[in-house]
Protein backbone atom coordinates (compact mmCIF):
# COMPACT_ATOMS: atom_id res chain seq x y z
CA UNK A 1 0.00 0.00 0.00
CA UNK A 2 1.15 3.53 -0.67
CA UNK A 3 1.90 6.02 2.03
CA UNK A 4 -0.83 8.38 3.25
CA UNK A 5 -0.54 11.73 1.51
CA UNK A 6 -4.03 13.17 1.89
CA UNK A 7 -4.26 15.42 4.93
CA UNK A 8 -6.77 17.73 6.54
CA UNK A 9 -5.06 21.09 7.06
CA UNK A 10 -7.69 23.25 8.79
CA UNK A 11 -11.10 22.71 10.39
CA UNK A 12 -13.02 25.83 11.39
CA UNK A 13 -16.17 25.22 13.41
CA UNK A 14 -17.29 27.97 15.80
CA UNK A 15 -17.45 26.80 19.41
CA UNK A 16 -20.54 28.97 19.92
CA UNK A 17 -23.18 30.35 17.57
CA UNK A 18 -26.20 32.60 18.13
CA UNK A 19 -29.67 31.21 17.55
CA UNK A 20 -31.36 32.28 14.28
CA UNK A 21 -28.06 33.35 12.72
CA UNK A 22 -26.16 31.70 9.86
CA UNK A 23 -23.03 29.69 10.58
CA UNK A 24 -20.09 28.84 8.34
CA UNK A 25 -18.36 25.47 8.71
CA UNK A 26 -15.00 25.22 6.94
CA UNK A 27 -12.86 22.22 6.10
CA UNK A 28 -9.57 22.59 4.20
CA UNK A 29 -7.35 19.78 3.00
CA UNK A 30 -4.25 18.99 0.96
CA UNK A 31 -4.73 16.29 -1.70
CA UNK A 32 -1.00 16.22 -2.48
CA UNK A 33 -1.60 14.97 -6.01
CA UNK A 34 -4.49 12.66 -5.21
CA UNK A 35 -7.92 13.01 -6.80
CA UNK A 36 -10.77 14.06 -4.50
CA UNK A 37 -13.53 11.48 -4.18
CA UNK A 38 -15.80 13.14 -1.60
CA UNK A 39 -16.21 15.58 1.25
CA UNK A 40 -18.89 14.59 3.76
CA UNK A 41 -20.25 16.44 6.78
CA UNK A 42 -21.83 14.78 9.82
CA UNK A 43 -23.64 16.05 12.90
CA UNK A 44 -23.55 13.65 15.85
CA UNK A 45 -22.70 10.83 13.45
CA UNK A 46 -25.47 11.58 10.93
CA UNK A 47 -24.56 12.77 7.42
CA UNK A 48 -26.22 16.02 6.36
CA UNK A 49 -24.09 17.23 3.41
CA UNK A 50 -21.77 15.77 0.81
CA UNK A 51 -19.67 17.05 -2.07
CA UNK A 52 -18.80 14.51 -4.77
CA UNK A 53 -17.14 16.19 -7.78
CA UNK A 54 -18.03 13.35 -10.20
CA UNK A 55 -21.77 13.73 -9.40
CA UNK A 56 -24.13 16.20 -11.07
CA UNK A 57 -24.82 18.31 -9.19
CA UNK A 58 -21.80 17.68 -6.98
CA UNK A 59 -23.53 18.87 -3.79
CA UNK A 60 -26.28 17.06 -1.91
CA UNK A 61 -27.92 17.62 1.48
CA UNK A 62 -29.83 15.28 3.78
CA UNK A 63 -32.65 16.23 6.13
CA UNK A 64 -31.57 16.42 9.76
CA UNK A 65 -33.30 18.14 12.71
CA UNK A 66 -31.66 21.48 13.49
CA UNK A 67 -29.62 21.51 10.28
CA UNK A 68 -30.64 23.61 7.26
CA UNK A 69 -27.93 23.82 4.60
CA UNK A 70 -27.63 26.87 2.34
CA UNK A 71 -26.94 24.93 -0.85
CA UNK A 72 -26.23 28.03 -2.95
CA UNK A 73 -23.29 29.04 -0.75
CA UNK A 74 -21.92 25.61 0.18
CA UNK A 75 -18.87 24.17 -1.59
CA UNK A 76 -16.26 21.47 -1.14
CA UNK A 77 -14.56 23.59 1.56
CA UNK A 78 -17.42 25.57 3.09
CA UNK A 79 -20.86 24.57 4.36
CA UNK A 80 -23.26 27.34 5.39
CA UNK A 81 -26.05 26.55 7.86
CA UNK A 82 -29.08 28.85 7.83
CA UNK A 83 -30.87 30.00 10.98
CA UNK A 84 -29.31 27.62 13.51
CA UNK A 85 -31.46 26.57 16.46
CA UNK A 86 -30.82 25.14 19.91
CA UNK A 87 -31.23 21.70 18.31
CA UNK A 88 -28.27 22.56 16.05
CA UNK A 89 -25.93 22.07 19.01
CA UNK A 90 -23.72 19.03 18.50
CA UNK A 91 -20.47 17.55 17.22
CA UNK A 92 -19.72 18.40 13.59
CA UNK A 93 -17.32 16.23 11.62
CA UNK A 94 -15.69 16.73 8.24
CA UNK A 95 -14.57 13.62 6.35
CA UNK A 96 -12.42 13.88 3.21
CA UNK A 97 -11.77 10.86 0.97
CA UNK A 98 -9.44 10.36 -1.99
CA UNK A 99 -10.15 8.38 -5.15
CA UNK A 100 -9.07 4.85 -6.04
CA UNK A 101 -6.88 2.97 -5.70
CA UNK A 102 -6.10 4.01 -2.12
CA UNK A 103 -9.39 5.68 -0.99
CA UNK A 104 -7.53 7.42 1.80
CA UNK A 105 -9.79 9.14 4.31
CA UNK A 106 -9.03 11.86 6.84
CA UNK A 107 -11.47 13.26 9.37
CA UNK A 108 -11.71 15.78 12.20
CA UNK A 109 -14.49 17.16 14.40
CA UNK A 110 -15.41 19.96 16.79
CA UNK A 111 -18.38 20.70 19.04
CA UNK A 112 -20.62 23.69 18.38
CA UNK A 113 -23.07 25.05 20.96
CA UNK A 114 -25.95 27.24 19.80
CA UNK A 115 -26.82 29.97 22.29
CA UNK A 116 -30.16 31.68 22.87
CA UNK A 117 -29.20 35.16 24.08
CA UNK A 118 -31.25 37.01 26.73
CA UNK A 119 -33.74 39.56 25.44
CA UNK A 120 -33.07 41.79 28.44
CA UNK A 121 -30.09 42.65 30.60
CA UNK A 122 -29.52 41.60 34.22
CA UNK A 123 -31.74 43.17 36.89
CA UNK A 124 -30.68 44.19 40.40
CA UNK A 125 -33.32 43.91 43.13
CA UNK A 126 -33.45 44.40 46.90
CA UNK A 127 -31.23 47.49 47.08
CA UNK A 128 -31.82 50.60 49.18
CA UNK A 129 -31.15 54.21 48.10
CA UNK A 130 -28.85 54.80 51.09
CA UNK A 131 -26.66 52.73 53.39
CA UNK A 132 -24.65 53.53 56.51
CA UNK A 133 -21.63 51.79 57.95
CA UNK A 134 -22.85 48.70 59.76
CA UNK A 135 -25.87 48.18 57.51
CA UNK A 136 -26.25 44.90 55.62
CA UNK A 137 -26.48 44.98 51.84
CA UNK A 138 -28.65 42.14 50.57
CA UNK A 139 -29.33 42.25 46.81
CA UNK A 140 -29.97 39.83 43.96
CA UNK A 141 -28.94 39.92 40.31
CA UNK A 142 -31.25 38.08 37.92
CA UNK A 143 -30.31 37.39 34.31
CA UNK A 144 -32.67 37.33 31.36
CA UNK A 145 -33.83 33.94 30.06
CA UNK A 146 -31.20 32.27 27.87
CA UNK A 147 -29.55 28.98 27.06
CA UNK A 148 -27.15 28.27 28.50
CA UNK A 149 -27.71 30.39 31.60
CA UNK A 150 -25.68 33.59 31.76
CA UNK A 151 -22.71 33.62 34.12
CA UNK A 152 -23.16 36.40 36.69
CA UNK A 153 -20.48 38.37 38.53
CA UNK A 154 -20.78 41.10 41.17
CA UNK A 155 -18.51 44.16 41.37
CA UNK A 156 -18.27 46.62 44.27
CA UNK A 157 -16.85 49.98 43.19
CA UNK A 158 -15.29 48.35 40.14
CA UNK A 159 -13.63 45.52 42.08
CA UNK A 160 -14.78 41.88 42.05
CA UNK A 161 -16.86 41.10 45.12
CA UNK A 162 -15.34 38.81 47.75
CA UNK A 163 -16.55 35.25 46.97
CA UNK A 164 -17.74 34.87 50.57
CA UNK A 165 -20.28 37.65 49.93
CA UNK A 166 -21.94 35.66 47.11
CA UNK A 167 -25.07 33.53 47.43
CA UNK A 168 -25.68 31.03 44.61
CA UNK A 169 -25.89 31.00 41.69
CA UNK A 170 -29.31 29.40 41.39
CA UNK A 171 -30.53 28.29 37.95
CA UNK A 172 -34.24 28.27 37.08
CA UNK A 173 -35.37 26.40 33.96
CA UNK A 174 -38.59 27.59 32.33
CA UNK A 175 -40.66 27.08 29.19
CA UNK A 176 -40.85 24.49 26.46
CA UNK A 177 -37.33 25.27 25.22
CA UNK A 178 -35.82 24.97 28.67
CA UNK A 179 -34.45 28.52 28.76
CA UNK A 180 -32.52 29.28 31.93
CA UNK A 181 -32.46 32.18 34.37
CA UNK A 182 -29.51 32.67 36.70
CA UNK A 183 -29.77 34.37 40.11
CA UNK A 184 -26.72 35.46 42.11
CA UNK A 185 -27.07 37.08 45.54
CA UNK A 186 -24.71 39.56 47.18
CA UNK A 187 -24.74 40.02 50.96
CA UNK A 188 -22.23 41.91 53.10
CA UNK A 189 -21.92 44.34 56.00
CA UNK A 190 -21.07 47.88 54.90
CA UNK A 191 -17.65 49.22 55.94
CA UNK A 192 -16.05 52.64 55.45
CA UNK A 193 -13.94 51.19 52.62
CA UNK A 194 -17.07 50.46 50.59
CA UNK A 195 -17.70 54.18 50.01
CA UNK A 196 -15.87 56.14 47.34
CA UNK A 197 -16.55 59.88 47.51
CA UNK A 198 -19.64 59.14 49.56
CA UNK A 199 -21.10 56.61 47.11
CA UNK A 200 -21.06 52.85 46.72
CA UNK A 201 -21.48 51.33 43.24
CA UNK A 202 -22.85 47.82 42.87
CA UNK A 203 -22.53 46.30 39.39
CA UNK A 204 -23.73 42.97 38.06
CA UNK A 205 -22.22 41.55 34.85
CA UNK A 206 -23.89 38.84 32.77
CA UNK A 207 -21.79 36.93 30.22
CA UNK A 208 -22.30 34.00 27.87
CA UNK A 209 -19.10 32.72 26.28
CA UNK A 210 -17.65 35.49 24.08
CA UNK A 211 -21.04 36.30 22.55
CA UNK A 212 -22.73 38.32 25.29
CA UNK A 213 -21.64 40.79 27.96
CA UNK A 214 -24.20 43.13 29.52
CA UNK A 215 -24.02 44.87 32.91
CA UNK A 216 -26.31 46.78 35.25
CA UNK A 217 -25.07 49.18 37.93
CA UNK A 218 -26.70 50.87 40.90
CA UNK A 219 -25.13 53.77 42.79
CA UNK A 220 -26.20 54.17 46.42
CA UNK A 221 -25.43 56.98 48.83
CA UNK A 222 -23.53 56.64 52.05
CA UNK A 223 -23.56 58.73 55.21
CA UNK A 224 -23.43 62.51 54.82
CA UNK A 225 -21.17 63.78 57.66
CA UNK A 226 -21.28 67.36 56.33
CA UNK A 227 -24.94 67.55 57.38
CA UNK A 228 -23.89 66.88 60.96
CA UNK A 229 -21.35 69.71 60.71
CA UNK A 230 -24.06 72.12 59.59
CA UNK A 231 -26.15 71.20 62.62
CA UNK A 232 -23.19 71.71 64.91
CA UNK A 233 -22.48 75.11 63.38
CA UNK A 234 -26.10 76.12 63.75
CA UNK A 235 -26.04 74.98 67.36
CA UNK A 236 -22.89 77.02 68.01
CA UNK A 237 -24.48 80.08 66.46
CA UNK A 238 -27.48 79.69 68.74
CA UNK A 239 -25.14 79.62 71.72
CA UNK A 240 -23.58 82.93 70.59
CA UNK A 241 -26.88 84.80 70.29
CA UNK A 242 -27.12 85.87 74.00
CA UNK A 243 -23.53 87.19 74.08
CA UNK A 244 -24.22 90.87 73.01
CA UNK A 245 -26.94 91.19 75.66
CA UNK A 246 -24.55 89.94 78.33
CA UNK A 247 -21.92 92.49 77.29
CA UNK A 248 -24.47 95.30 77.46
CA UNK A 249 -25.54 94.17 80.93
CA UNK A 250 -21.91 94.09 82.08
CA UNK A 251 -21.37 97.64 80.76
CA UNK A 252 -24.43 98.89 82.65
CA UNK A 253 -23.19 97.29 85.88
CA UNK A 254 -19.70 98.81 85.51
CA UNK A 255 -21.15 102.27 84.78
CA UNK A 256 -23.43 102.07 87.82
CA UNK A 257 -20.54 101.01 90.05
CA UNK A 258 -18.37 103.91 88.81
CA UNK A 259 -21.20 106.41 89.35
CA UNK A 260 -21.88 105.08 92.81
CA UNK A 261 -18.18 105.32 93.70
CA UNK A 262 -17.98 108.97 92.54
CA UNK A 263 -21.04 110.02 94.55
CA UNK A 264 -19.98 108.41 97.82
CA UNK A 265 -18.16 110.73 100.37
CA UNK A 266 -14.41 110.32 100.79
Amino acid sequence: AGCVTLRLTDLRIPSHAVRNQSVKLECYFDLDGETLYSVKWYKDGNEFFRYVPRDMPPTQSFSLPGVTVDMHNSTKNVVVLNSVQLSSTGIYRCEVSGEAPFFETVTDHERMVVVALPEEGPKITGGKPRYQVGDTVKVNCTSGRSKPAAQLNWMINGEPADPKFLKGPDIIVTGREGLETSILGLEFVVRHKHFKRGNMKLKCLATIATLYLVSNEESVEGERPQKASVLETASSERCLVPLPAALMLLCHVLAWMMTSSAMSPS
